[in-house]
């Protein structure tokens, strides 16, 4: 049992030195009785206080502000724009946005809460559109729009998982799903460095296989992206793959880091979000829902005995709006009226 008494240690200087040391967490055979899964969970404590505002994005979030600013590209007054599904944003506000209209209430009102101006591009445009807005008005209003980096996820994330495990198991596969792919790259070449062995799995919707569909993105002269992906399609996982193959993510590809891809059905990234929750009380949203269940799709197929780890980018309290919490309601159902009337105390109201 861990040492609960201990405490964190001194104070921090200020909230972005808590941003890294997720903490790994052995998932039970009530989730996978194949394998060993380890998961990096957003929803419990000691991953609260390594990522503050729930999200893997926070390490990308430290990254750029502290990259721009060493190098001089962000300058004192200058204001950030970020093109986000809310994650990313969230974590950018936190260290100092446009989103596209499909993406959470939740996320919207929390940029607001930590000072962003949130402009919400309309649905049709999908991320292509949320990219050239953020663009636009970065040039309109002498705005810092970031590009997304890999090298913080090299520099933090890859070692976590190999120090977590060293001494202690082998690392048989690493899973992960992709938005910006920075997370995959970065990480991705570390574990391969480091653990060549280990066997990187790479998910996607299956509603929306930009990678399995083998058709690259259009770019323009400085790398974005010129068009909507052909291959693209609405899917339920916020945060996961745009309608463009970003950048970062092709260059990882083009390291040849994945060994396997997935394709996530539809409904299953919520189903495993809510299994997650009842059975084994992380919280995480329909994005680290996807990356369990392909987790445990692989466990099925992996030797016995194989260690999986799978990152669950952000919590499910992101997710109040979306499907994953569309059969969960506020007030007492059947089951638990009876429950509150089975005792003296129950009174009924006038």
């Amino acid at each position: 049992m861990a040492n609960r008494g201990k405490g964190y240690g001194p104070p921090l200087g200020n909230i972005s030195e808590a941003v890294g040391n997720t903490p790994l967490v052995k998932i039970s055979d009530r989730i996978c009785p194949a394998a060993v899964v380890l998961s990096s969970p957003p929803s419990s404590r000691a991953s609260f206080l390594s990522n503050p505002l729930s999200s893997v994005k926070d390490r990308l979030a430290l990254a750029i502000i502290e990259t721009a600013e060493k190098n001089g590209t962000l300058k004192p007054g200058q204001t950030v724009v970020e093109a986000t599904s809310g994650n990313t944003g969230i974590a950018v506000a936190m260290m100092c946005v446009t989103m596209a209209e499909p993406f959470s209430i939740e996320r919207r009102k929390i940029m607001r809460m930590l000072g962003a101006k949130v402009i919400v591009t309309p649905k049709a445009g999908k991320g292509t559109g949320m990219v050239e807005k953020a663009v636009e008005l970065a040039e309109k209003n002498g705005g810092f729009s970031k590009v997304f980096l890999a090298q913080f996820h090299y520099d933090t994330t890859g070692p976590e998982i190999i120090n977590d495990l060293d001494g202690v198991a082998k690392l048989d596969y690493w899973v992960t799903g992709y938005g910006t792919g920075g997370t995959f790259h970065g990480a991705g070449k570390y574990i391969k460095e480091k653990s060549p062995d280990t066997k990187i799995v790479l998910a996607e919707p299956q509603a929306a296989n930009l990678i399995g569909s083998g058709i690259a993105t259009e770019r323009n002269a400085d790398g974005s992206p010129a068009s909507s992906h052909p291959a693209f399609k609405a899917h339920p996982i916020q945060g996961w793959t745009p309608d463009f193959i970003p950048l970062v993510l092709e260059k990882g590809l083009d390291l040849k880091l994945q060994d396997e891809m997935v394709e996530i059905p539809s409904t299953a990234g919520v189903e495993m979000s809510q299994a997650l929750a009842r059975k084994e009380g992380i919280l995480t949203g329909i994005s680290g829902g996807s990356t369990m269940w392909a987790a445990v799709e692989t466990a099925k197929k992996a030797p016995e005995g194989s260690v999986l780890v799978a990152m669950l980018p952000d919590t499910g309290e992101r997710y109040l709006s979306t499907p994953l919490f569309a059969d969960v309601k506020a007030e007492m159902n059947e089951e638990e009226l009876a429950i509150a009337r089975s005792t003296p105390s129950w009174i009924l109201e006038p």
